[in-house]
């Protein structure tokens, strides 16, 4: 997965870490989460607010579908 697999980075981390609000987590935080996943494969420093956001709103997105 890239920074641009906003959805998919999504999906993996409603699955990581079941019952996570993604509100209640910083940009800082959700960067780390997110080089930690398995399947995430891109540069670290090419993340940015705006890529971090659409994250973390597709992670909402799964988080309230549980």
């Amino acid at each position: 997965m890239k920074w641009t697999d906003a959805e998919d980075i999504g999906i993996a981390l409603a699955e990581k870490f079941p019952g996570v609000d993604p509100l209640t987590i910083r940009f800082t935080d959700l960067r780390e989460r997110v080089l930690a996943l398995d399947d995430f494969d891109d540069d670290p420093k090419t993340s940015n607010e705006p890529r971090l956001e659409a994250i973390q709103m597709a992670w909402h997105e799964e988080f309230t579908d549980q």
